[in-house]
This record gives C-alpha cells, sequence and structure tokens, in this order.
C-alpha cells in the first residue's frame, strides 16, 4: 500500500514538473511570448532563451550583441531583429564582434527569407559570388544614407549559406542591414527591415 502511495506521489510529481515546463511565459510589455520561447527559469524552454529587459523584448547572440525583438510569427517560428547602423557612419553596431553570430548549438537559424545587404566592402568581395553590380538592390536603399555611393553587394540567405551568420569586418564589409520576404518592385520605405530568425518546432 504504501509503495502505491509512493507511486502515485511520484506520478504526480512529474505530472506537475511537465506542466510547470510547458508553462508559456508573460507577456513582455505589450509582446507576448510563445512557448517554447523562454524569458525566465519558470518558463518556456530554456534552450529558446530571449530576454524581457524594461519591458522590451531581446536577443542576445552567440557574441552578446543585443538585438530587439520587433514582432514574433509563432506559427512561423520566426520573429524579426534588426541590426543598427551607427549615425552618420556605415558602421553596423555590432561591427567589433564580427556581426551577427548564433550559438549553433541552440535551435535558431537564420530564416532563408533574408535579403542581406553588405554594405562599404572592400574591393576583393567582387571576387565573390555576391550581386555587387550597379544595379544591385542595394542602390535603391542607399539614397539619404551614410553608405551612398560605397561598394555593396546583396545576396539572399539560401540553404547554401552558413545559417548562423553574418559577417562584417574592418577591412571586409563594414555594415549590413536585411530585408524579409522583399519584393523589389516595392520601395525601399515599404521594405520590411529585419533579421528574421527562426527556430526549430517542438517534436
Amino acid at each position: 500500500m504504501v509503495a502505491r502511495v509512493v507511486m502515485v506521489l511520484m506520478v504526480m510529481h512529474v505530472s506537475l514538473a511537465l506542466v510547470g515546463a510547458l508553462k508559456t511565459c508573460d507577456k513582455c510589455g505589450s509582446m507576448e511570448v510563445p512557448y517554447p520561447l523562454s524569458t525566465n527559469q519558470n518558463c518556456g524552454d530554456p534552450r529558446y532563451k530571449i530576454y524581457c529587459n524594461s519591458n522590451v523584448l531581446e536577443f542576445v547572440s552567440a557574441e552578446k550583441s543585443i538585438y530587439k525583438i520587433l514582432s514574433i510569427n509563432p506559427s512561423k517560428y520566426t520573429f524579426v531583429s534588426p541590426p543598427t547602423i551607427k549615425s552618420g557612419t556605415c558602421q553596423s553596431s555590432d561591427l567589433m564582434v564580427g556581426g551577427l553570430r548564433l550559438d549553433e548549438d541552440l535551435p535558431f537559424h537564420i530564416s532563408p527569407r533574408n535579403t542581406v545587404m553588405l554594405l562599404n566592402c572592400a574591393e576583393n568581395i567582387l571576387l565573390s559570388p555576391l550581386n555587387c553590380s550597379s544595379t544591385s538592390l542595394f542602390r535603391k536603399f542607399e539614397e539619404g544614407n551614410a553608405c551612398r555611393n560605397e561598394l555593396c553587394c546583396t545576396y539572399l540567405k539560401d540553404a547554401s549559406m552558413n545559417q548562423h551568420k553574418i559577417r562584417v569586418r574592418v577591412g571586409g564589409c563594414t555594415a549590413y542591414t536585411c530585408v524579409v520576404n522583399m519584393n523589389p518592385n516595392n520601395p525601399p520605405s515599404s521594405w520590411n527591415y529585419g533579421i528574421e530568425l527562426q527556430w526549430l518546432s517542438l517534436p
């Protein structure tokens, strides 16, 4: 009888632990935080860690750079977090750490729907397969920003390219921006700027 009671208590304990593990996190400001994203140890799945800082959701890269989360799409397992370019310069705010790099041990990768624009590039990039021509999509974007008239290239972040980094460096390309699901026929003012990150769905 005692053994049976102990077994029942153990089952109840495991069940409560599972319920706790599946708990959805509270809103961060006005933004919902869908499971499995986790803002603290008491909700979500700790592998899907993001941060709620003063009611603002943030994603932290492998290099400890902080990116503000603008939106989350739980049905597609995506959210958008934009890089910034320092005011009056053509340098990304994460230039000194080499751009965006994701921890490959975590369940996040860069979505293939991103069109990446590498800005203020050295001439050796012309040896790459990227589109660095005068008809590149960047030429629509460059008006009115500090990267104007600099060498720039664009590419789609497809499966054949590294899904865990967007690289910038001194002596290479010093800045970048991304557009999600770009329609090149639309004006740059209507583009969806940011980096779309995708997380693996749970089985």
